[in-house]
């Protein structure tokens, strides 16, 4: 069954989110991260894999493989290329057995491949785009489960991962009941603004930094 959490962030946004987080001093929302194909929004919990250059000595499990069989239809895969360029750090054969576990989507600070595989599979797959250039040989796995780095912000398992066409956001797992509920009074307020704004109310006067960030309405 969903979880209820994540039921409250998939009725908002990254940049509410983003809002909210800042509000209580977190490090907000950031961008670069793009959807590969079509729009996209995705809100889960972070499932995490840590990747590194391929030393030497014997190969492991295939990158992400571990991680995808843990993941469940809550999860987000995270993985953390260190934001390169260079070499493909998701492909085909793990959005397909993304899929079959019910994963969400997938976010990866790094390039991938194969996204008309990702596409027809209905995976969404946010990343720094696309490269033919595969990770055997190149990469490998260094951790799963373990916090990372995604395009600077930390990402630990089990946090709530929101990205969407404007960014990343990412939530402390502890401080997710408290974010959801900031983020959706910015929801709300912002929802009356442009409400007035369509009827005709100036610009200047619907929409100024104190309503913006509730202080009319904590003064009531």
């Amino acid at each position: 069954m969903t979880s209820f959490l994540l039921d409250r962030f998939a009725a908002l946004d990254s940049a509410a989110v983003s809002d909210a987080l800042d509000r209580l001093g977190l490090p907000p929302g950031v961008g670069g991260l793009r959807p590969l194909w079509g729009p996209a929004a995705i809100v889960g919990f972070a499932v995490t894999v840590g990747l590194e250059p391929r030393g030497e000595g014997p190969a492991g499990a295939h990158i992400a493989t571990t991680a995808v069989e843990t993941a469940d239809g809550e999860s987000v895969l995270v993985v953390d290329n260190q934001g390169r360029t260079d070499v493909s750090c998701w492909g085909g054969i793990l959005s397909l057995g993304a899929t079959r576990r019910g994963v969400r989507g997938v976010v990866a600070d790094g390039v991938c491949r194969d996204v008309a595989e990702a596409r027809a599979l209905g995976l969404p797959v946010f990343s720094r785009g696309a490269i033919p250039a595969t990770a055997r040989g190149r990469l490998q796995q260094r951790s799963t489960g373990e916090p990372v780095e995604i395009a600077g912000l930390r990402v630990s398992q089990g946090d709530v991962v929101v990205a969407d066409e404007t960014g990343l956001a990412v939530v402390p797992r502890h401080r997710a009941e408290e974010v959801a509920d900031i983020a959706a009074g910015i929801v709300a307020r912002e929802r009356v603004i442009a409400d007035e704004v369509r009827a005709g109310v100036p610009l200047s006067q619907a929409m100024h930094d104190a309503r913006l960030a509730g202080e009319a309405e904590a003064a009531r």
